[in-house]
C-alpha cells in the first residue's frame, strides 16, 4: 500500500482497527519519524525508541484521526513532542548531556549537521545582538570568553551582583526570544544554559 492508497477510506479502516492499514502507514512513515527523532537526539537507539513510541501513540489515538487529515502531520507532532520530552530528560542529566555533546561532536563533519549548526549559531548571535548593550557584554564575557562573574565585575568595574542580575535578565530574554524557534534552539538552550 503506497501513499496514494492511504486515502480517506483507508484512514476510516485504520480508525476502525484495520492493522493492515496501520502496517502500511508504519512502512511509509517510520523512516521519516526516525530521521526527525535523530535530528533531535543524535542517538540511534533513542531515535528507534521514539519511532516505536510514536506509532504506539498513533495506534492508541487512531479514533481521533480525521479521515481527510494529513497522517504525516499527525505523526510529526507526536514524534516531535516525544523527542522534545527526551531532550528535556537529557537536559536534566549531566551524563546524558555529555553523551549528546559527544555524539554531536562525532557528527561535526556531516554537511547537513554543519549547515543546521551554522544556521543556529547565526540565529543565536542575532538574538544576543538584540540584548541591551550591558547584558550583551556580560553574556559574551561569561558564555563566550568563559570569565567568572567576579572577573567580569572587575573588567567592567561593576559589582558581581550587577553581573549576576545582567546574566539572569539576558538568559530570560534569550529563552523568551527563542521560545518559538526550531527544536535546535531548545537543544542549544538545554545544553548551554
Amino acid at each position: 500500500m503506497d501513499n496514494k492508497l492511504i486515502d480517506e477510506n483507508a484512514i476510516r479502516r485504520l480508525i476502525a482497527g484495520d492493522e493492515s492499514v496501520f502496517t502500511a502507514v508504519y512502512e511509509l512513515y517510520s523512516e521519516k519519524v526516525y530521521r526527525l527523532a535523530y535530528r533531535f537526539l543524535k542517538d540511534k537507539e533513542q531515535s528507534e525508541e521514539i519511532v516505536q513510541e510514536t506509532f504506539i501513540n498513533f495506534w492508541l489515538g487512531r479514533e481521533k484521526l480525521d479521515p481527510a487529515g494529513d497522517l504525516w502531520l499527525y505523526l510529526y507532532v507526536i514524534s516531535k513532542r516525544l523527542s522534545l520530552n527526551a531532550l528535556r530528560k537529557i537536559g536534566r542529566s549531566s551524563v546524558l548531556i555529555e553523551k549528546l555533546l559527544q555524539q554531536i561532536s562525532d557528527l561535526q563533519n556531516n554537511t547537513e549537521e554543519f549547515i543546521i549548526t551554522h544556521d543556529l549559531e547565526q540565529y543565536i548571535e542575532k538574538a544576543i545582538d538584540k540584548l541591551p548593550h550591558q547584558q550583551q557584554l556580560v553574556f559574551k564575557l561569561s558564555r563566550i570568553e568563559g570569565l567568572s562573574h567576579k572577573e567580569i565585575a572587575e573588567k567592567l568595574q561593576i559589582s558581581p551582583n550587577t553581573v549576576k542580575n545582567h546574566m539572569v535578565e539576558a538568559l530570560k530574554t534569550l529563552k523568551k526570544h527563542l521560545k518559538y524557534a526550531d527544536f535546535c534552539c531548545l537543544a542549544f538552550l538545554l545544553i548551554y544554559f
